[in-house]
């Protein structure tokens, strides 16, 4: 009749084998003897083996997943305002004032980056700009004679980090985020970081 044998929980069976003349006792002994110690130490190896696994697949679980860098994109604002360089301050402090905003890219007549004003530029001349009756000189003053020409950009591709860190060492509270064709898509300021650490809390910036 057919041998039936369980083996990992599958069964498998077997045609009956010729019946053999039957050994010594004293060789059945020792083989007894030597099944069971291969046994033994093939347990012992299986169960280490699953120990390991169980370590192993204990740390990947408990590994933190990687998240990807926050990007400029993420947080920059878009579409960003800018103004022609030979524009006027009367002009540009109106516009900042209508669309509620501190810092205007300066662009030159080709579409190139050449400044930034902020509102702390134009405050020296804010008696004169809001005076709507007897508007002082400064009203027809160009952006450029005021803007600031050491402007710092970056892609939006470019990771927080090393934005942040930038602009912590220049001591700047805006960048303008430019396209692979040099024009502005989007301007990213302090107030973008901060607005994003409160309402994205907590904010992780590691990759």
């Amino acid at each position: 009749m057919p041998i039936i044998r369980a083996v990992d929980g599958i069964v498998e069976m077997h045609p009956a084998l010729p019946v053999a003349p039957r050994p010594p006792a004293a060789q059945v002994v020792a083989a007894s003897r030597d099944d069971r110690s291969k046994g033994q130490e093939r347990q012992t190896d299986d169960h280490a083996a699953r120990l390991a696994q169980q370590a192993y697949q204990q740390q990947v679980n408990q590994a933190p997943a990687s998240k990807p860098a926050l990007l400029a994109q993420d947080l920059m604002t878009s579409p960003v305002i800018w103004l022609p360089s030979d524009r006027t301050l009367l002009e540009a402090w109106s516009l900042m004032k209508h669309k509620g905003i501190q810092h205007l890219p300066v662009m030159s007549i080709d579409g190139t980056l050449v400044g930034m004003v902020s509102n702390y530029d134009l405050l020296p001349y804010a008696h004169e700009l809001e005076s709507v009756n007897s508007p002082g000189p400064s009203v027809g003053h160009k952006l450029a004679h005021v803007m600031s020409s050491r402007v710092l950009s970056a892609t939006p591709t470019t990771d927080i980090r090393e934005i942040a860190h930038v602009m912590l060492d220049e001591q700047v509270s805006a960048i303008t985020i430019l396209d692979s064709s040099r024009h502005p898509v989007g301007i990213l300021t302090t107030s973008d970081i901060l607005r994003a650490i409160v309402n994205r809390s907590p904010l992780d910036l590691r990759t």
